[in-house]
């Protein structure tokens, strides 16, 4: 199913199965052969990627699994996370679609469902000194898998009780994430950023986290320009790169 857009999606490579669809995104790159909004969309990965250095597993032909090269030279790199509020916020409006309005982003960029794991996001840029020149927006998001090796995840189908059409909802997150992306080009950040807030997973809430090796009690606050998510911890606010601080569920 073509997607309803200028240029996302407009260019897809299928692959059956494949290592990692943001490995084989960064060789078109490399040999000129991707034009903005291209997709690398697979049925089976097998070394997928994830944050921290994590494989991300999902069953095969029953999820979304791809990758998207963008060419975001409008924006800073000081404004880099930007680009992860408005992929996540695509995917959340994607997934309220279909009856999941409770959906939430947990920062920096994993996609939750009360407590419970949907998908996840991988954002690799490369950048100059003063802009991004390429990024490639790897996305897992478990559709109709129903069984998981853990008990901390869920799926689309699992919640609503019925099984999805992928091609059409490739599409439609295709058509969702042109919008975001046209908005942040536009340079509508504080729209970006307010509405990313809004779904941020434990927003405003007195929360336990791993910090070191201390389990402390915080309240998340906010997400600083780069990227940073500010903590409040006994009356003092601290910002957490990635990996200086865990969520305790």
């Amino acid at each position: 199913m073509v997607p309803n857009t200028l240029f996302m999606g407009q260019q897809l490579f299928f692959l059956p199965v494949c290592e990692s669809t943001n490995s084989e995104a960064q060789q078109l790159l490399l040999k000129n052969k991707a034009t903005e909004g291209c997709v690398v969309l697979t049925d089976e990965q097998t070394r997928g990627r994830g944050q921290r250095g994590n494989f991300w597993e999902a069953a095969p032909g029953k999820n979304i699994t791809l990758s998207v090269i963008l060419s975001p030279v409008f924006l800073a790199v000081r404004h880099q996370f930007y680009l992860n509020m408005a992929v996540s916020l695509a995917v959340l409006d994607l997934l309220r679609e279909q009856g999941l309005e409770q959906a939430q982003v947990k920062w920096p960029n994993d996609l939750y469902f009360e407590d419970k794991k949907l998908g996840g996001i991988l954002i690799e840029n490369t950048v100059n000194s003063l802009s991004i020149q390429h990024s490639i927006v790897g996305i897992g998001l478990n559709i109709n898998q129903l069984h998981f090796g853990i008990d901390t995840a869920t799926s689309v189908a699992a919640v609503v009780g019925t099984q999805l059409d992928l091609k059409r909802l490739v599409a439609r997150l295709m058509e969702m994430m042109e919008k975001r992306y046209l908005e942040l080009r536009s340079g509508k950040l504080g729209k970006l950023r307010h509405e990313y807030l809004q779904v941020l997973y434990r927003y405003q809430e007195a929360h336990a986290f791993s910090v070191g090796n201390e389990r402390v009690t915080g309240r998340i606050v906010g997400v600083d320009e780069d990227g940073r998510l500010a903590v409040e911890i006994n009356g003092e606010l601290r910002y957490f790169a990635f990996k200086e601080i865990a969520y305790i569920i």
